[in-house]
C-alpha cells in the first residue's frame, strides 16, 4: 500500500519541535511490513496564500504518482490534497485547526470532501463550537491519536535529570509543557498555582526536543492547565515517565488519566489544584505508576490503528 502524508507540521532545523508528532506516527507507520510512506511537508508563511502555494507544488510534485491512500495532517492542509485524483483522503483534525479564530470555518467545512475524516480525539469531535457538527450520529469521524513515543519518554532518575538541566537537585519545580505565548494552554493558570505553591515553574520556551524527557522527570509534577487540547500529548508523556500530572478536563485526559493514583483530571481551580499537587512538592522523588497506561496509546499501537483506517478505505474503494 502506498500512502501520501501531507502535513504543515514537520521538524526543521529552525523549529525542531514542530510537528514531531506527526514525525513520529510516520516513523511508526514506516515499521508496518507492506506500507510504503512518502512525506509532503510545507511551513505555512503568508496565510491561506501559502496553502495555495503548497497545492500547486503538491500537484507539481504528485500529480501524476498513483496513491493508495492521501492522508493530510491539519484541516487547512487537507484542501490543498483537492489537487490530486484518484485516491481517497483521509484528514486528522488536531484541535488548533478547528477551534482557529480565522481558519476554523474552513477546516470544518472541507471535512465534507474527506473520504475519512478524523479527529485526534472523540472529545475534540464533540466540541459544540470547534468539532465536527454530528459526529458519531450523523456523520462517519474516526479518532486518530498520535500517540505517545515510549522509546523517547520513559523514567529516568530525577536528580541525574536536574544535574544535567542545571537545575537545583533539592529544588520544588512544576513543569508546563508548552510554549507559554499560545493562549489556549493558559500560562497564567500554571503561574498562578507555581506561585501559591511556592514552585518554580518551568516551560518549554524554546526547549530543544531532546532535553523534553529531562524535563519531565526532573519535575515534582506536569501541570496542564490548558482550555482546550486536540489530544493532549503532554500529559500521555508525564505517564510514561511515572510523573505525577495534573490536567483539564479536555482531550485524552480524562480517559488517560481516569483512575491512576496521585494525578488528578478536574477544571482548574486554584485550592482544589493547590491541595493536588502539595503533596508531590513535598515529596524527595514523587512518582506515580504511569508507564502502563501510557502503553495503551503507545505511537505503535495508534499507527497500527491508522493503518487499518487505511485498509478499511482502500477496501471501500475496491
Amino acid at each position: 500500500m502506498r500512502v501520501l502524508i501531507v502535513t504543515n507540521m514537520w521538524p526543521t532545523e529552525e523549529r525542531p519541535a514542530l510537528g514531531s508528532f506527526v514525525r513520529d506516527q510516520v516513523d511508526a507507520l514506516r515499521r508496518i511490513d507492506g506500507l510504503d510512506l512518502e512525506v509532503f511537508s510545507f511551513i505555512p508563511t503568508g496565510g491561506v496564500k501559502s496553502y495555495v502555494r503548497a497545492a500547486r507544488e503538491l500537484r507539481r510534485k504528485h500529480g501524476r504518482d498513483e496513491f493508495d491512500v492521501v492522508h493530510a495532517h491539519y484541516g487547512m492542509t487537507a484542501w490543498c490534497t483537492l489537487v490530486l485524483r484518484g485516491a481517497p483522503r483521509a484528514v486528522t483534525f488536531h484541535g488548533t485547526d478547528l477551534g482557529h479564530p480565522r481558519f476554523g470555518r474552513l477546516s470544518r467545512a472541507v471535512a465534507k470532501w474527506m473520504d475519512l475524516p478524523a479527529t485526534a480525539s472523540g472529545w475534540l469531535a464533540r466540541q459544540p463550537k470547534a468539532g465536527l457538527r454530528g459526529a458519531g450520529d450523523t456523520r462517519r469521524v474516526a479518532v486518530l491519536p498520535t500517540g505517545v513515543n515510549l522509546d523517547r519518554f520513559a523514567r529516568t532518575d530525577r536528580r541525574a535529570a536536574r544535574e544535567r538541566l542545571g537545575l537545583d537537585p533539592a529544588g520544588r519545580y512544576l513543569l508546563f509543557p508548552s510554549d507559554p505565548s499560545r493562549p489556549e494552554k493558559r500560562h497564567d493558570r500554571a503561574r498562578a498555582l507555581a506561585e501559591a505553591a511556592g514552585a518554580t515553574l518551568l516551560t518549554y520556551d524554546a526547549t530543544p526536543p531532546s532535553d523534553v524527557p529531562l524535563m519531565i522527570n526532573a519535575a515534582n509534577a506536569v501541570v496542564v492547565t490548558s482550555e482546550r487540547e486536540g489530544f493532549g500529548l503532554a500529559a500521555l508523556e508525564a505517564l510514561a515517565c511515572d510523573v505525577p500530572v495534573l490536567a483539564t478536563d479536555v482531550g485524552i485526559a480524562p480517559l488517560a488519566l481516569k483512575g491512576v493514583r496521585g494525578t488528578l483530571v478536574a477544571p482548574f481551580d486554584l485550592q482544589r489544584w493547590l491541595a493536588a499537587v502539595k503533596p508531590h512538592l513535598d515529596a524527595p522523588d514523587p512518582r506515580i505508576e504511569g508507564r502502563a497506561r501510557a502503553a495503551l496509546f503507545d505511537s505503535n499501537r495508534m499507527a497500527m490503528r491508522v493503518f487499518e483506517a487505511y485498509r478499511a478505505l482502500t477496501q471501500s474503494e475496491s
